[in-house]
């Protein structure tokens, strides 16, 4: 079975076919709606048979549907029948759940992405959990407010790398994962990633685009050695982090 994989972003829509190694890219952005999605996609895919599409969408996603718009991109996408319009079956789930779905390498995965807002899911035993942990009270606002392009913007580098860094350490201290992936298109503005953390890569999505197909996530029966490596760091900074958590406190 060949699998088409779609990431949309507020700036591009990139493809890549399963067994294809270059993918492909169109510019989206503010007007850019459904119905031009999939002629773009259609015209990028020249060449390509696939017989099922996956969609990572910027939005939340629920049964293969947006269930809202996105800010980034133009009108039309809550209600759009895209399997009518690609005239294969459509899967279709939050752009950082599918990135999240690609980056798994066993155990208990927690993603976070860096971009516009915080996108994040979990993966475990081979199960996907998408959710919207950037839109939870961090400080004054939400996580996303902090530590996504606003918060970037507004309070500089270095004020973000914080704020990130305490974003992972409470949002670890709740979940308890075994290793977390940092995926996102700012992710490349830390020169030093928080403890337990593994650098992502966008490339991923389409990785789990295609594993949408197989399965909730791969197959894989244990972590590599770096995830090993990852949960033994996050299992010490668990151990640190009511300790800091009272000094907080204190302060």
């Amino acid at each position: 079975m060949k699998v088409l994989s779609i990431d949309i972003g507020g700036t591009h829509v990139k493809i890549l076919l399963s067994g294809e190694k270059e993918p492909r890219k169109a510019v989206s952005g503010h007007e850019f709606t459904p119905a031009q999605m999939v002629s773009d996609v259609k015209a990028l895919a020249k060449g390509w048979d696939f017989d099922v599409v996956s969609i990572g969408f910027p939005s939340p996603v629920h049964n293969n549907q947006p269930v809202a718009e996105p800010f980034n991109l133009g009108p039309g996408w809550v209600g759009f029948e895209y399997e009518k319009a690609f005239g294969t079956p459509v899967k279709m789930i939050n752009d950082a759940a599918m990135q999240a779905l690609g980056s798994y390498k066993g155990g208990k995965m927690l993603f976070l992405g860096l971009g516009t807002g915080l996108g994040s899911a979990v993966v475990t035993d081979h199960v996907l959990l998408p959710l919207e942990l950037g839109h939870l009270p961090f400080k004054k606002k939400t996580f996303e407010d902090y530590v996504g392009i606003r918060g970037l913007e507004k309070n500089g580098k270095g004020k973000w790398k914080k704020h990130v860094f305490e974003a992972v350490e409470l949002l670890t201290a709740a979940i308890l994962p075994d290793y977390v992936v940092l995926g996102g298109g700012n992710v490349k503005k830390l020169k030093a990633l928080p403890p337990a953390c593994i650098e992502g890569n966008n490339a991923n999505a389409f990785e789990g685009g295609f594993r949408m197909w197989e399965g909730p996530a791969d197959r894989l029966a244990t972590p590599d050695p770096a995830v090993h490596k990852a949960a033994r760091a996050a299992r010490a900074t668990r151990r640190k982090a009511p300790a800091a958590a009272n000094r907080r406190r204190k302060k």
